[in-house]
């Protein structure tokens, strides 16, 4: 294939070869899918929360939808109902889907399509939370005071109906023009306590905005920034409430699977309070990192080069499990308290796991024995998908920075400083959003310098600049 400079007319092929990423589900997995949406849905043992008028915020486009939810102001506080979609009325302990799953690990996106967990008879039709559609579900009730503090927590099988699909600009825009749906009604406000009270226990969260591949328009793709919304971190907070009440329950029982991550070490901290001092950001004695973190305004050169230098602070992630004696560590330092994953099953092995283990806890019952037997190798499950999800992400967006770039080497950009070390620097173009190192002497952090592209090569997936 001839590859053109721009990236038109060409798609990911060499990168799913690469990392050998599956082009098709088996056709005993696909037939076993089939037949469990060809079974139903039964109700036996099932609320029917239909009445509930359930909404979806995801990427515009996005069809494999797994959480659906309802935010209300009560006296005294508010309620959430969240649902999450039920992976567990499809997928048959043991079978060649189940097995098919724990293989891949999770979906993998790529920007010319998928390689979805499961089938997409499944991820984007029966088991997705899509609109107008009743869907089993495990539905999560959680109660809050007025100060955003959890007070109640039910969760259950369910059937539900979302009654609206929206994406994060769509909430967003309505939110700011005083006109949210009324299912969305409570959640600026519910939002903005919970990202308060995550600060106040420590909880880091980095603002950097997400660089993504989307097509041209001609044929070819392009690179965008896309900034964090407000309704992006109220739509995580929900996610990370759930998340952190499935942890209590599985901590109070002494059995599950956490998302855990160890304390920074007082090294990395001292190195960030330098880093803060040689980018002229105020450190104010008594400020943690996370309040520090969150007080910078995201859109300005030395907050990304904090933030990027930030990320040290959240390096040692792992999935912990625990069957009978409690883990020797039960938090995530990065959100600040104990945390499991539930509410990405469409997209995440784990989640299902994590899920059967809270419905049966919750309802009093044993942990089902396929679900104990399969506690010890989520980890290893979970570390390589999650390695391989990185390193194609990473391959896919630096093809597209070298077919973007391609036709431009020697031409000048100006770039801010991310990361400066010795006579090498990461630097951050905006126009068009590019990162990539830089070579050249008095390459200060958080300063905007002007560089010239040296390098640009499609066959390598590398980018280049030096200090003009």
């Amino acid at each position: 294939m001839v590859v053109r400079t721009d990236g038109t007319g060409v798609d990911f092929a060499g990168i799913r070869d690469e990392f050998g990423l599956p082009a098709q589900f088996p056709a005993v997995v696909l037939a076993e899918a089939e037949r469990a949406v060809a079974a139903g849905i039964s109700a036996a043992g099932r609320e029917d929360a239909t009445r509930l008028p359930l909404v979806t915020i995801d990427p515009p486009g996005a069809k494999d939808l797994d959480q659906a939810m309802l935010v209300e102001r009560r006296a005294g506080g508010f309620r959430v109902e969240y649902a999450i979609a039920d992976l567990g009325a499809f997928v048959v302990p043991g079978g060649a889907l189940d097995l098919e799953v724990r293989r891949r690990g999770q979906t993998l996106y790529l920007p010319d399509g998928n390689v979805p967990l499961h089938p997409t008879v499944l991820s984007e039709g029966a088991a997705s939370l899509l609109p107008d559609q009743v869907c089993p579900a495990v539905l999560w009730t959680l109660d809050c005071d007025a100060d955003g503090a959890l007070t109640g927590v039910l969760v259950r099988r369910a059937l539900v109906r979302s009654v609206s699909r929206f994406d994060y600009d769509t909430v967003q825009a309505a939110i700011d023009a005083g006109d949210p749906h009324p299912s969305l009604a409570g959640l600026p406000a519910f939002g903005r306590l919970r990202r308060e009270r995550a600060v106040r226990r420590g909880a880091v969260e980095l603002r950097l905005p997400d660089q993504e591949v989307e097509p041209d328009g001609r044929g070819g793709w392009q690179l965008v920034l896309r900034p964090h919304t407000e309704v992006d971190a109220w739509n995580a907070e929900i996610s990370l409430l759930t998340g952190m009440a499935a942890a209590d329950i599985m901590l109070e029982a002494g059995i599950g699977v956490l998302r855990t991550l160890p304390a920074a070490q007082n090294g990395a901290v001292r190195w960030l309070r330098r880093s803060a001092r040689s980018l002229g950001i105020a450190w104010p004695k008594g400020t943690d990192p996370a309040e520090l973190l969150a007080g910078l305004d995201p859109g300005q050169p030395e907050a990304l080069a904090l933030y990027l230098d930030a990320t040290r602070l959240l390096r040692g992630a792992a999935y912990t499990v625990f069957d009978g004696t409690a883990p020797e560590l039960a938090t995530h330092a990065g959100l600040a308290t104990s945390y499991a994953h539930v509410t990405a099953p469409l997209r995440r092995l784990v989640d299902r796991f994590g899920t059967e283990i809270c419905l049966a806890l919750h309802a009093g019952e044993p942990v089902p024995d396929w679900v104990r037997e399969a506690l010890p190798d989520l980890p290893k499950l979970m570390e390589g998908s999650d390695a391989l999800a990185g390193r194609v992400d990473k391959a896919c967006l630096d093809q597209v920075e070298a077919w973007v770039l391609g036709s431009r080497i020697g031409h000048e950009f100006d770039a801010i400083v991310l990361r400066s070390e010795g006579g090498t620097a990461e630097v951050f173009l905006t126009d068009p959003p590019v990162i990539a190192k830089c070579s050249g002497e008095n390459l200060p952090e958080g300063e905007t310098v002007r560089v010239r592209l040296a390098k640009a090569d499609a066959r390598e997936r590398k980018v280049t600049f030096e200090r003009a």
